[in-house]
């Protein structure tokens, strides 16, 4: 064989070389497609949401492979469903392509039950939902700290700080009506200037509602309260005069004046 090509000139054996290499690069490219599967694309379908098993086994009845890469929680999904996939749903992609998914967790992560005795309702609720907790029914008790958090519940049981619970998990609160439990007599501020009015007020635990200034009243910690609503006494329906009652939280309208007034003695 050796002999053959050695008998033969160079020049026809530099051209039967680069012939035969000519041929080998055609034939490479020739089954280079087919090896890679070059102009062959497949559409991916959607496996978003469903079980795992059913989305291996409709990417591999597509022709594609599958590999589970990393989970995550997602409360809006069942356990163990899909909720990514890479490539995406509908892109054109070789076809035999490794396709990527991300599964949901089959047991939600724990988070730790923080305290929240004390928080106003609206500040509670954020700091829920940062940790991935839900806001259940809210329900009241007579207190004066209106809209606080009295009490955290999780199945209609009180729940320590620091318990732990399964993410989304739902957390009702009971929360101060703004009003305390028992009734006082309708204290009488007519005479008393506003700062003397307000003091004894909070002594009280009552608040003030509305401020009305008359007769061009300037600074108000001097002037005199001239009037109060509610008043001290109420007319039955036999027009006799029996004192008020309000509950603690509750307000008192003050109209305030730069003159005092002239109590009447008889019912005072």
């Amino acid at each position: 064989m050796f002999k053959f090509i050695t008998s033969k000139p160079l020049w026809v054996n530099i051209l039967a070389g680069i012939v035969i290499a000519i041929l080998l690069i055609l034939i490479f490219f020739g089954l280079l497609s087919s090896i890679t599967g070059h102009g062959k694309y497949q559409k991916v379908p959607s496996v978003l949401a469903q079980n795992i098993d059913a989305a291996k086994l409709t990417l591999m009845n597509a022709g594609f492979t599958v590999e589970v890469t990393d989970s995550v929680y997602d409360m809006s999904v069942g356990a163990l469903s899909v909720v990514r996939q890479s490539p995406e749903a509908d892109a054109l992609v070789k076809a035999g392509r490794k396709i990527f998914l991300t599964i949901n967790r089959a047991v939600p992560p724990q988070v730790e039950m923080p305290n929240l005795v004390g928080f106003s309702y609206r500040s509670a609720e954020m700091y829920l939902v940062t940790l991935g907790l839900k806001v259940g029914d809210t329900s009241y008790r007579p207190d004066i700290a209106r809209n606080a958090v009295l009490e955290q519940l999780y199945n209609n049981q009180p729940i320590k700080a620091g318990a732990k619970l399964p993410l989304g998990s739902t957390i009702s609160f009971v929360l101060g009506s703004g009003e305390g439990s028992g009734e006082l007599l309708v204290p009488d501020l007519v005479g008393l200037t506003y700062e003397q009015a307000k003091g004894q007020l909070q002594t009280l635990n009552i608040n003030i509602g509305s401020v009305v200034l008359v007769n061009g009243v300037t600074d108000s910690a001097n002037a005199f309260i001239v009037k109060q609503n509610p008043p001290v006494y109420i007319e039955t329906e036999n027009n006799t005069k029996t004192l008020n009652k309000i509950k603690p939280g509750q307000l008192i309208d003050l109209y305030l004046s730069t003159v005092a007034p002239v109590k009447d003695t008889l019912t005072h």
